[in-house]
């Protein structure tokens, strides 16, 4: 392909050719190396013969005027008549050819713009001529052609383009988009501060280059008469303040996460050996247990925590045995071995009521054991007796010496030093309730034709002074109902019983003579009035009360012991007076 045409030969473009000039916005064909209007200008520095090949629409009858192009070069206003001195193209329209602009782009010429092209060589470079080298529309220094109003672009679309020739004409500037500015607004250097403010707390550090106050120091710390070092101690003092505060609350946070580990992963905390010396009495309540027991130790100074306690009892076997008393224990004792001594029933420093125990008895031991005057809790009970729990039930006969008698349940109480005389009554009298409760004494009494459960507790104290085992109890309840029969008329209903003329002289004699307890007329003597007594003549235990709601039916009428150990019945006078003159024998009452 050559240098000025399309075929691989000499031969040049045909003038038909679409691709050839420009056929101009009204269908007219430009001349060769003429300049148009066009959207786009593709221009070929180095070849004379550069053409632009695009279809323009013609602009007609619009009525817009077009503003000539005055920067830098105006193409074709230089002059009315400008000569193109463009190198003459050998294949290009002969002279006195030239088209001419009819009816298209106004471009504000009022004289037609011919193209003097004279017969010159042309390959040869003239001065005025259209220069190849100085094409002002083909370099990238250039301005763009003038465009028609249709087809013309924005100002922005144009101005990036522009901007590297601007940057290399103006030069570098003053202003560093990269660069911090400094700020002169008076707000923030401090200007407009007065000059006698104190400095607040709450100021940024006058050391802080990042800070307001930096930058306000920088422009009036000479003003403010160097406050700033005084700040700055205060903000010192201030950094050591709540230093201080961090680190203790720091050193708390560790303490409390510490305990917590320990408390739950570690072993808890435990005393070593026996215990000291010093000895503490300890009330464990009934239905306590595992860490009721262990708190209760705890609290007495006995043991060191109670999860220790709680361990030592799951290891022990017999650990779950321990029951409510009171025990007499060494301070700061293991917890193993305070539940070995809580084991061993000579610690237990409980209050013990055996069965069959009077309460005048029962009174004398918790003075004792509380260190009161005696007969402080006898008359505590007398005057207090309807307010320490008994039942409805309970008979209010004004011959009864104790309406608290039978209700002093035989058990273990804890009485520790300290209690109230009433506290340990009070817990007795439930403890009896409760007891009583498990058994049907109403149903009891209906069946032998008794008065009531008051007369069933009665009988079953009878059983209880009487007998020494569970088989004489319930022969002994059978004799008391035998007797009380209304057609006994081998005793006439009388129970002739020792125990209640010992009772009612708070004695418990063996020997007594048949003169003094057939003559005293009192309510408890059985030898002088028929049937039961008033009331109980001492507190009988769970044995003697079952018992008398279950007698023998043997038909058993008497009974005499001959050596305190073994108990006789008998059925008939004759068999039960051979038995008594073998007794008196014994006796030497002959």
């Amino acid at each position: 392909m050559t240098e000025y045409g399309r075929g691989p030969g000499s031969e040049p473009w045909h003038p038909e050719d679409p691709l050839y000039g420009d056929q101009g916005w009204g269908g007219h064909q430009a001349a060769h190396g003429q300049g148009q209007y066009g959207d786009q200008q593709q221009s070929y520095p180095q070849d004379p013969y550069a053409q632009q090949h695009q279809n323009h629409q013609q602009y007609q009858g619009q009525g817009h005027q077009q503003q000539p192009y005055d920067q830098h070069q105006q193409y074709g206003q230089q002059q009315n008549h400008q000569q193109y001195g463009t190198p003459q193209d050998p294949y290009a329209q002969q002279p006195g050819a030239q088209p001419q602009y009819n009816g298209g782009w106004d471009t504000g010429q009022q004289a037609a713009m011919p193209y003097g092209a004279g017969p010159q060589d042309p390959y040869a470079q003239h001065p005025g001529a259209y220069d190849t080298g100085q094409d002002y529309y083909g370099t990238p220094e250039a301005y763009p052609p003038p465009q028609p109003p249709g087809r013309r672009e924005a100002a922005p679309e144009q101005q990036p383009q522009q901007q590297p020739q601007q940057a290399q004409q103006q030069g570098p500037t003053d202003w560093d988009p990269d660069q911090p500015q400094e700020e002169t607004h008076p707000f923030f250097t401090g200007a407009d501060a007065p000059d006698d403010r104190e400095p607040r707390d709450d100021d940024d550090d006058p050391d802080d280059d990042g800070s307001r106050s930096s930058r306000r120091d920088r422009g009036g710390n000479e003003r403010r008469g160097g406050k700033g070092k005084k700040k700055k101690s205060r903000s010192g003092c201030a950094c050591l303040v709540v230093s201080v505060v961090l680190i203790g609350g720091l050193g708390g946070v560790s303490y409390v996460g510490y305990t917590f580990w320990k408390k739950q992963f570690g072993a808890p905390a435990d005393y070593a050996g026996s215990g000291t010396g010093e000895q503490v009495e300890v009330e464990i309540p009934e239905g306590a247990f595992g860490y009721d027991i262990a708190n209760i130790l705890r609290k007495q100074g006995v043991i060191k925590s109670s999860d220790a306690f709680v361990a030592a009892q799951n290891d022990n076997p017999k650990g779950k045995l321990i029951q409510a008393g009171v025990y007499l224990l060494n301070k700061e004792m293991s917890a193993a071995s305070a539940v070995t001594m809580m084991l061993d029933p000579k610690s237990q420093n409980a209050f013990v009521i055996p069965e069959g125990t009077r309460n005048v008895q029962v009174y004398g031991d918790i003075d004792k054991r509380l260190g009161l005057k005696k007969g402080t809790t006898a008359k505590i009970a007398k005057t207090k007796a309807e307010s320490l729990g008994l039942p409805d039930w309970a008979d209010d006969n004004p011959d009864v010496k104790d309406p608290l008698e039978g209700f002093l349940y035989p058990a273990a109480y804890p009485v520790a030093k300290g209690s109230k005389p009433e506290d340990a009554l009070k817990r007795m009298v439930a403890r009896a309730n409760k007891e009583y409760a498990k058994v049907d004494l109403e149903a009891t009494a209906k069946k032998f034709n008794l008065d009531g459960p008051w007369q069933v507790l009665t009988v079953a104290s009878l059983v209880q002074a009487e007998g020494l085992t569970h088989d004489d109890f319930r022969k002994m309840a059978e004799v008391v109902y035998n007797r009380l029969e209304p057609d006994n008329t081998i005793t006439n209903r009388k129970l002739e019983f020792d125990s209640a003329f010992n009772y009612l002289n708070n004695q418990s004699e063996i020997t007594i003579g048949s003169k003094e307890i057939r003559s005293n007329p009192d309510p408890y003597n059985t030898y002088y009035h028929a049937g039961l007594p008033p009331g109980p003549i001492g507190n009988p235990g769970m044995d003697a009360i079952k018992a008398s709601l279950n007698p023998t039916t043997n038909g058993w009428m008497f009974f005499i012991s001959l050596d305190g150990k073994k108990t006789d019945f008998t059925k008939t006078v004759e068999e039960h007076e051979k038995l008594n003159d073998k007794w008196k024998e014994q006796q030497g009452l002959g």
